[in-house]
């Protein structure tokens, strides 16, 4: 297969499983509609990431992400066919498991309704209802998240570290942002979900705007102020 393709499947495989397990532990851990684990939800999500790194980081570099793939072309660690492919990988891994969600909970739940699950996306009861601050969220945490990726990959690429590194990264976001917007920091997450949501297409952009600043504020922040200058 050629190698492109590669990277590019390796980013859908990699993305579905960071949207399977992190968005279906908030569904599925929300049994009656009692309450969330957002402990449980942020772990998923964090170990979704290391887990993955270890599984494709030497054929893509784990992106999962396309904030993250969006600074690593500003940051010229990727060539723009090759950023289109990651970031529509990530998009067609993330709806799948969208997709797949959506059955199992219908099966699961009997739901009247996607919407009665949908908490578990990046626009629940505490999400959108001011625009503002949910666009501050975003655009911090995402940040702060790929700083992070930059540190961790900073000088031999993916070393065997890193995953870990970025996947604690993901989960101490979720632990603050979840309360706060539901936590995106991943365009392409909030896209395979919001796709089965027809009500959430109107508070998308939020999550699709405020992870692309963020990410390039990162690589802007990486790249003239933290970067070594041996690299």
């Amino acid at each position: 297969m050629d190698s492109s393709m590669r990277k590019y499947l390796a980013e859908a495989i990699g993305t579905f499983v960071l949207v399977f397990f992190g968005v279906g532990t908030a569904i599925f851990t929300m049994g009656a509609w009692a309450g969330v684990d957002y402990v449980a939800i942020a772990l998923a999500f964090g170990l979704s990431v290391v887990v993955m790194s270890v599984t494709i980081g030497r054929i893509s570099g784990c992106h999962l992400n396309p904030a993250i793939s969006l600074a690593m072309f500003l940051d010229k660690k990727l060539e723009q066919k090759d950023f289109i492919g990651y970031v529509v990988g990530q998009i067609i891994g993330a709806v799948v498991a969208g997709l797949i969600l959506l059955l199992l909970a219908y099966s699961v739940f009997d739901a009247p309704s996607w919407g009665d699950f949908l908490d578990a996306g990046p626009w629940g009861a505490n999400g959108t209802e001011k625009v503002f601050p949910a666009l501050i969220a975003e655009i911090i945490m995402t940040f702060f998240f790929v700083l992070v990726v930059f540190g961790a990959t900073a000088k031999d690429g993916m070393d065997k570290f890193a995953g870990l590194y970025i996947g604690l990264a993901l989960t101490m976001v979720h632990l603050v942002g979840i309360g706060i917007t539901g936590t995106s920091v991943n365009p392409a997450r909030s896209i395979g979900m919001a796709l089965f949501q027809p009500d959430a297409w109107g508070d998308l952009w939020i999550f699709i705007v405020a992870p692309l600043i963020g990410g390039v504020l990162a690589w802007l922040v990486w790249s003239k102020v933290l970067r070594d200058e041996s690299e």
